[in-house]
């Protein structure tokens, strides 16, 4: 296959070691939101690969990069990231950031295929669909994948990250006819 991009290149070589061929295919440019993509191949705006990266800050040394593979329908939950990843101080990573430690453009980045070793965690919410869809590492360049295989191609851990629904949902409330007594 004759890749037209770098980027497309790293990632379908980097499945291809892992012996896993990637269809890649390509959406509008303009289709860059979780929603427009879905759209564009039919699919689930959760079935949509975000990846965020964050970086743990080192005193006098380059930033640790941590890639959250999201749900495009989720928002990373900051303080549950820092849990599950064990950092005490993380920050979304700056557009140069991105470009330093992954070897991408912000919008371009894949699950896997990145210029250095970085840590990948997967959210558990992409975990619930047959098949997802995530970056291959150029604009409007993307493919499909069954979530266990993408996790194995990105070599990461699936963990919760997204904002807790349970958090704006509202409280059960006890039911005031039940009554007990000591005894």
């Amino acid at each position: 296959m004759d890749l037209p991009q770098p980027g497309i290149h790293k990632v379908v070589e980097t499945a291809s070691r892992k012996g896993i061929s990637l269809d890649i295919r390509f959406v509008p440019v303009f289709a860059s939101t979780p929603q427009a993509i879905a759209s564009a191949v039919d699919a689930d705006p959760g079935q949509v690969v975000r990846a965020v990266v964050y970086v743990a800050p080192r005193p006098q040394a380059r930033p640790v990069p941590i890639v959250c593979l999201v749900s495009g329908r989720n928002q990373v939950d900051g303080a549950l990231l820092a849990a599950v990843s064990g950092e005490v101080a993380l920050r979304e990573a700056t557009d140069r950031e991105v470009a330093d430690l992954t070897g991408f453009a912000d919008r371009e980045i894949p699950p896997f295929g990145h210029g250095r070793d970085v840590r990948i965690l997967m959210d558990q919410d992409l975990c619930q669909y047959q098949w997802i869809w995530a970056s291959a590492g150029a604009a409007g360049a993307v493919f499909r994948v069954e979530p266990r295989t993408l996790r194995m191609l990105a070599n990461a851990v699936v963990t919760p990250l997204a904002a807790a629904t349970w958090m704006t949902a509202p409280a059960r409330t006890v039911d005031q006819r039940l009554q007990f007594e000591a005894g």
